[in-house]
């Protein structure tokens, strides 16, 4: 508590410790008297020539300065299609008001004039963050610049936000980094390279397309470099060393020049730093989008059959990680960009858990004490080729290949009305190829098409063995009971081929409204494979046939379809209604017959644009889609999920009809630096596909239904940050609600989930001083299923403190403390994280050392909870024990 005590003074000290200060406000003008919005005005100290305030005006041209008492300075104010204006101001013991008026001029300032010593300045849909006028020296990498940003943050998932989106795309001098990947540039590009930061919003990588299409959600940040780091190898080489065989291995070079560029990382280590994860691999689009977001229709392929575990660096136990990436562009001529990456990633990891579950149906508790050993090996590479001869025609290709690796090792050891002691083996090698032709062209300033294709290849063939000393379905499986210790094993292949094509017709009726003719199609075919057999402690295989125990599916889903859009703008509102005519056909193949379905829908969709101001709008999005499942579901033969749950398919499952309601609000205010979002969104699931189960004990069989009941679900999210001066404030909520139901033992159960969780912070961004940010976060957790009902609760305060003293030397320090806890405090824990590093490097050296430390309380676990319909689990993971390491690095 005294530690605390004095955290919080040295804050409040930093930030009333300075000079007193007066504020010059006005409003800027134009010749009409009517106020510009978004002007840039600085003040300019005569003495030193340094910047010491800047601000940006509102929507009614207000401003307001800062400024020292007892200095002189000079305001200049700026604003494109404008002749600038300046004046000499002495700053006097009281507040003072000047209005400024500015002219305009026939030849537009050019963009270096208008952005010259400003620290944030807004060109249309373009926001330049002049990175020098945040930094304070302690920064290393790209993610600690863009946290210093007003309307800037990271997520928990490392993927850049801004203004509440996620950052779709990241460019470096207006080039891909590993095709827009936010997490490997935050955590890769080096801090001291960059120049400045530009937000572009409302982005289209097609200049074609720009305005035609709703492109409000897109948001893209592009790195401008300082000159030292163009035409010109950079980077670093990081190596470190520590007790217990701890190592950390991290080269990075990269090169830009206007006609290619070339980015090499790679990093090896056995701290739990994992640059490339399972979850970053599925989610690593390779910029392929999703062709059918706006027709309304969704054509599952199946993702990851094996449910490996998933584990965050602090959900470990051990990791060893290697990982290497190389991604290039190149233009040979003006009109046509070549681009690529290879990326591979093996992660070894450990992990040691210990649960409990409570089942509903049956009332048993299950504690379960678990060892994983898991081995992941991924690779991806990745040709681009863009061929754009002129403005009215553009032609991309795209080729991804990903595969992984993945073996798993599960030594389970379960406690429950049987004690059982169960090993499972788990092992894939997916392959995607996945191919992308788009074709845009302009016939006329009326006319316009564009013609996208994609084909995806996926081989998939996870494998799976159980072998335990007690059976679960030995009523259901042939299974030879006579063995020492039951071996039971299941094979699977799957092959995907799914074409998408459309081709988009814009008709431009005028300088505010658009056509949208549509014409596409799905194909999308999948073959199953299946079969089960026991292996014999003498080696020999029992092989179980039947059709229960094997698949053979031919499983083809066809979508064509027409659709009509039609956008225009009216005063401060967008309107772009739509309507998507849909004719599915369903054919399963399987048992010697065909099962076949037809289907016809019409699927409306809206979205509304009100924009406030230049930087404030509300949204309304309302889409109905119909969405169909992969081929897995709808195998009847058995599939070993785990050692306690067994499924089958269900051939004559149909698809689910979804309306999807959102509505979103922005204001980005960069007169006071006030960043507010708010979104709420609502789904309601018609014949939704559900679980139906069978349980006996903690054993269940499980299949695929259509719900009578309709499903929903409701989430609510909002932020309002604010900035004083050096000082930013942050508060942030998000609520999800959802109301399920399924079929357990042929009765309808009703499940609802509440999830809430809170969080603010109070941080200084001070150049010549330390820097403190505040936090607390509280999670509640609610779930009900079948009468029963619990609560989980955790509350995280935290602290992030950094500082650069004696010119030298920069500390950082990271500290996470964590309560959780159900509502009748049958499980409780506390447990804190602490982490920090000291470096130490000569101005102007290219040698930097350091020691760094994870882990530093040396915490054992950490707790997780979930829920579904059959149980409520509560787990706690054995975490790394404390690794300190000595650092070298060299800047080339």
């Amino acid at each position: 508590m005294r530690n605390s005590f004095l955290l919080v003074l040295m804050f409040l000290c930093a930030i009333f410790g300075n000079a007193q200060e007066i504020s010059l406000s006005g409003i800027v003008k134009d010749s009409l008297g009517a106020g510009v919005d978004m002007a840039n005005v600085i003040a300019i100290n005569t003495a030193t020539q340094g910047l010491e305030s800047y601000g940006i005006t509102n929507h009614a041209g207000l401003f307001k300065l800062k400024l020292k008492t007892g200095e002189q300075y000079t305001i200049k104010v700026s604003y494109l299609g404008f002749r600038p204006e300046s004046f000499t101001f002495t700053a006097a013991e009281d507040d003072a008001v000047k209005d400024i008026v500015l002219y305009e001029q026939a030849a537009q300032l050019d963009e270096v004039d208008v952005t010259y010593e400003m620290p944030v300045s807004v060109k249309g849909d373009t926001i330049v963050y002049d990175t020098d006028s945040f930094v304070s020296g302690t920064e290393k990498k790209l993610k600690d610049v863009l946290e210093n940003l007003p309307g800037i943050e990271i997520n928990d998932d490392g993927q850049i936000e801004v203004e509440g989106k996620t950052v779709s795309k990241v460019m470096v001098e207006g080039k891909d980094f590993f095709d827009g990947d936010s997490k490997l540039a935050v955590e890769n590009i080096p801090a001291n390279s960059l120049s400045k930061v530009e937000v572009l919003r409302n982005f289209n990588e097609v200049s074609q397309m720009k305005g035609l299409t709703n492109d409000d959600d897109n948001v893209a940040l592009n790195i401008k470099l300082k000159e030292g780091k163009k035409n010109f190898w950079f980077g670093e080489i990081t190596a470190g060393y520590g007790p217990d065989d701890r190592y950390l291995a991290h080269p990075k070079l990269f090169y830009y020049s206007p006609k290619y560029s070339v980015n090499i990382i790679t990093d090896l280590n056995n701290i739990g730093e994992v640059p490339f994860t399972r979850n970053d691999y599925r989610n690593f689009t390779g910029g392929f989008r999703n062709l059918n977001s706006r027709v309304g229709s969704t054509i599952a392929t199946g993702v990851d059959a094996l449910g490996l575990s998933s584990a965050q660096n602090n959900r470990a136990n051990d990791i060893d990680t290697k990982f290497a990436a190389a991604n290039f562009s190149y233009a040979p001529t003006e009109s046509l960009d070549l681009s690529g990456f290879g990326i591979y990633s093996y992660t070894g990891t450990l992990m040691k858990s210990e649960g409990s579950t409570s089942y509903i149906a049956s009332n048993d508790v299950e504690r379960t004490t678990s060892n994983t050993d898991q081995t992941i090996q991924l690779g991806l590479a990745k040709l681009s080729a863009r061929y754009k001869p002129n403005e009215d025609f553009q032609l991309d290709y795209d080729a991804l290949l990903k595969q992984s690796d993945d073996t798993e090792e599960v030594n389970i050891l379960s406690v429950s009305s049987i004690t059982d002691e169960i090993m499972e083996v788990k092992e894939q090698k997916p392959l995607a190829l996945n191919q992308n032709l788009n074709l845009y062209y302009t016939l006329d300033e009326k006319n316009i098409f564009a013609v996208e294709a994609q084909h995806l290849y996926q081989d998939e063939d996870p494998f799976y063995e159980a072998i335990r000393n007690e059976f679960a379905f030995v009523d259901i499986f042939p299974v030879d009971e006579n063995q020492e210790m039951y071996n039971i094993n299941q094979a699977k292949t799957v092959v995907t081929n799914k074409v998408d094509a459309k081709v988009d017709y814009y008709r431009v009726l005028g300088s505010k409204s658009n056509i949208n003719l549509t014409l596409g199609t799905t194909q999308s075919n999948q073959n199953f494979n299946s079969g089960i057999f026991q292996i014999f402690d003498n080696g020999e295989v029992l092989n179980m046939n039947g059709e229960e125990f094997g698949n053979d599916v031919n499983f083809h889903v066809s979508d064509v379809y027409a659709g009509l859009h039609y956008k225009v703008i009216s005063g401060i509102f967008t309107f772009n209604p739509g309507l998507t005519l849909h004719r599915f056909n369903v054919r399963n193949e399987q048992l010697g017959t065909v099962v076949n379905d037809d289907l016809t829908s019409l699927l409306p969709d809206v979205y509304i644009n009100a924009q406030l101001k230049k930087s404030e709008n509300i949204r309304f999005n309302y889409q109905v889609t119909r969405s169909f499942t992969d081929v897995s579901n709808f195998a009847q033969g058995y599939v070993l999920n785990n050692y306690n749950s067994l499924y089958s398919g269900n051939r004559d499952l149909e698809s689910a009809l979804n309306h999807n309601v959102s509505l979103n609000f922005f204001s980005f205010n960069m007169f006071n630096f006030t960043n507010i979002f708010a979104n709420l969104a609502y789904t309601k699931r018609i014949d939704a596909l559900k679980n139906g189960v069978n349980i006996v004990g903690i054993n269940r069989v499980g299949s695929t239904i259509n719900s009578n009941f309709a499903d929903e679900s409701f989430s609510a999210n909002g932020k309002y940050e604010r900035t004083f001066g050096k000082i930013k404030a942050s508060v942030q909520g998000n609520l999800g609600w959802s109301t399920t139901n399924n079929l357990v033992d042929n009765v309808q159960r009703t499940s609802n989930s509440l999830t809430q969780n809170y969080s603010t912070a109070l941080s200084t961004n001070f150049k010549n001083a330390p820097n403190l940010e505040l936090g607390y976060r509280y999670a509640i957790n609610n779930y009900e299923n079948g009468g029963l009902e619990t609560t989980f609760y955790t509350k995280r305060p935290y602290a992030r403190f950094d500082a650069s003293f004696l010119k030298n030397f920069i500390f950082n320090l990271d500290y996470d403390y964590y309560k959780y806890n159900d509502k009748e405090d049958t499980i409780t824990n506390t447990y804190s994280f602490m982490g920090a590093d000291l470096t130490y490097q000569k101005k102007n050296s290219h040698w930097e050392y350091g020691i760094q430390g994870t882990n530093l309380l040396n915490t054992t676990t950490l707790n997780r909870d979930s829920t579904n319909e059959l149980y409520f689990s509560t787990q706690a993971y054995f975490v790394q024990p404390r690794y300190v390491l000595l650092s070298i690095k060299y800047n080339l």
